[in-house]
């Protein structure tokens, strides 16, 4: 003890004689300051899109221990999709579910919204998954400074209507609102129907007050949004195998330390895993409950409707990219 406190005393004379100060020893942990970030989507909170996006918040923040954390704004709080995608390039968002509106920004991706482009989810996801995918993902970020995190399975797109759909015959003249994406306005003007893109927050009171007499989308979507309370039936017409994107603002991706580029990264992987096992388990369940409620179902001949879809093809393609175009017919194998 004396030999200590002499050495003690030892250090602290020489540490006086030198003019030199003691500073109290940092804390070993000091408090991180926490991230809050946005997430913003078109739908409501009863949709399989909201349930996507509280599992991304939960792993988000499980994973950061709580450094990081999310507030979700559903039913366009944020704006529609040309507003959110404006949002994340200005960084007043910084993640968005959002489609095709992107070939607004970044053209390539409007191939991915040719109805008929796809004629199984499976040739879909062979599509998204492989290079011409990571093409595509990478023209976004350089075009639209937005990064795609991951593609979530939404089911194929159906539509619904005041008179039952039963063939191309009845399409023709049709006021079906369509999505502000120019591949699936231009497709719908070719099979015969009068497509109107309207933002998804007025469709249901178009639909409501007949300013629209028809829509069209995956069966989560439908159900989600409440169509089946002003249209009487669908038709099942798998026009189209849907996707939406868990996207990013670049800008945003580029303040994250590589720690949280990381964790960003592997809970949008949980996310979308739990979201696609959400989609194939409740699509059924989903359609059931609006039959229950008096939806009626109608399965036209589609291949009349497929043909002229397809007809109209590549002179959309033309004007974005027919080489894309054609290499992602020859991965298809057509």
């Amino acid at each position: 003890m004396f030999d200590y406190l002499g050495k003690t005393l030892k250090l602290a004379s020489v540490v006086a004689l030198s003019g030199l100060t003691i500073a109290a020893a940092p804390q070993a942990a000091q408090a991180q300051e926490v991230l809050n970030l946005k997430l913003g989507h078109i739908q409501s909170e009863k949709d399989l899109w909201h349930f996507g996006a509280e599992k991304f918040k939960e792993e988000l923040e499980a994973r950061s221990n709580g450094t990081i954390t999310l507030t979700i704004y559903p039913n366009s709080t944020l704006g529609g999709d040309r507003d959110m995608v404006e949002g994340m390039q200005m960084g007043t968002a910084d993640f968005s579910l959002i489609a095709g509106v992107l070939g607004n920004f970044a053209p390539s991706i409007q191939l991915l919204e040719l109805p008929y482009m796809f004629q199984s989810q499976e040739e879909f996801d062979s599509i998204i998954s492989g290079p011409i995918g990571e093409e595509i993902a990478a023209d976004v970020r350089e075009n639209a400074n937005v990064r795609i995190l991951n593609w979530w399975e939404r089911g194929s797109r159906q539509v619904t209507s005041n008179k039952p759909i039963n063939g191309l015959e009845d399409l023709q003249g049709l006021k079906i609102r369509v999505p502000e994406i120019p591949a699936m306005v231009s497709t719908w003007r070719a099979i015969g129907a009068n497509p109107t893109p309207m933002a998804w927050s007025e469709v249901y009171t178009g639909l409501e007050q007949n300013v629209i007499e028809a829509q069209e989308n995956p069966i989560p979507f439908i159900f989600g949004g409440r169509i089946n309370e002003v249209q009487d039936y669908l038709a099942f017409t798998d026009h189209k195998y849907e996707y939406v994107t868990l996207a990013m603002s670049e800008l945003r991706w580029n303040q994250l330390t590589p720690e949280q580029q990381q964790i960003v990264t592997d809970a949008a992987a949980a996310a979308t895993k739990a979201e696609n096992e959400a989609v194939r388990s409740q699509t059924d369940q989903m359609l059931q409950e609006m039959v229950d409620a008096g939806l009626t179902v109608t399965r036209p001949d589609t291949a009349p409707i497929a043909a002229a879809a397809v007809a109209a093809h590549e002179a959309f393609a033309a004007e974005v990219d027919i080489d894309l175009y054609r290499r992602m017919l020859a991965e298809l194998g057509r």
